[in-house]
């Protein structure tokens, strides 16, 4: 059985996509399962060891570049890629408009969401079938109900399960820290300004961090959130702000960890993903359909408006460690 599975972006989707892979794997054993997904994140179904190609696309910087012939170049490879094979299965679990013309370039059925069930509506022409699911549910759960509704099993006998595993990292400036003890990551970086938490709340869960034992981490990838981390680690102490990284470090990293705290943002479902215990921290989302999915090893706190307090993430941090 040949099965294609199409969610392109962001971070966080990508990652609340991986159970429909071991799902298949462990419905349809031997199944050939590819994954067409944007360029940035193709290290994520990479980590998967039941994906066996990923077919990157490049949406985002396309539309940056439309009228550019190298883009048009880029979006015949990818037409050539997605074509190479004939699929059983071509299933979007994204519902919009952008994956169901990625998807409709590959061979095979389409499978996605009705109209009242897709993100996007019209995203629902471009399937040959299409199936309800409730939006009331979270994300993860989502994406499994339509792979089950869509391929004809049953998530029965099916715990929750990401599937992917990371190598801690090896790096210079850590590997010491790894023969002393235990280290926590916090993830202070997010894409909104409004989903921050405040700076003195990080220093008291720092502060409270070390006085367990812990080292922290945080990381940051621009440049103003690689000031942050470095005021931060620099006011901490037992601390440091690590330097850039990629997707496949970052991975390591949090791989590594004994706690993982965070924003609102991809890196915080990748540490749930790989089994890391984590604390997401929501200042103006709700967590309910999109949070952290785990079981007892993740959890959310807060709201839209409702930061929570630098007690209540230490008292759950210490719940978890």
């Amino acid at each position: 059985m040949r099965i294609l599975l199409v969610k392109t972006s962001s971070l966080g989707d990508v990652i609340h996509n991986l159970p429909v892979a071991i799902d298949l794997a462990r419905r349809f054993p031997g199944a050939a399962i590819d994954w067409a997904v944007e360029e940035g994140f193709a290290g994520i179904p990479r980590l998967h060891p039941a994906v066996r190609r990923v077919i990157p696309v490049a949406v985002r910087r396309w539309r940056k570049r439309l009228l550019s012939p190298a883009t048009w170049r880029e979006i015949g490879e990818f037409r050539r890629a997605a074509g190479a094979d004939s699929y059983d299965a071509v299933l979007d679990t994204q519902g919009l408009l952008k994956s169901a013309l990625i998807a409709s370039q590959a061979r095979g059925t389409k499978l996605g969401h009705s109209a009242d069930s897709a993100r996007e509506p019209l995203a629902a022409r471009f399937y040959d079938r299409t199936f309800s699911i409730p939006r009331e549910l979270h994300a993860v759960e989502r994406n499994r109900r339509l792979a089950a509704a869509a391929l004809g099993y049953s998530l029965e006998g099916l715990p929750l399960d990401y599937g992917i595993s990371a190598p801690p990292l090896v790096a210079p400036w850590l590997p010491t820290w790894r023969h002393e003890g235990e280290y926590a990551v916090l993830l202070t970086a997010t894409s909104r300004a409004d989903k921050e938490w405040p700076e003195p709340d990080w220093q008291a869960l720092g502060t409270a961090l070390i006085a367990m034992g812990m080292r922290c981490v945080l990381p940051g990838g621009s440049q103003p959130e690689r000031e942050r981390a470095a005021r931060l680690a620099t006011s901490l102490g037992r601390a440091v702000a690590a330097p850039a990284m990629d997707l496949a470090e970052l991975a390591g990293l949090l791989a590594g960890a004994s706690l993982v705290v965070g924003v609102d943002t991809g890196l915080v479902h990748l540490a749930t993903a790989l089994g890391r215990p984590t604390v997401a921290l929501y200042c103006a989302s709700d967590p309910t359909l999109t949070g952290v999915l785990a079981g007892e090893r993740a959890i959310n706190l807060g709201g839209p408006g409702a930061p929570p307090s630098a007690g209540a993430v230490v008292a759950a941090a210490r719940g978890l460690l």
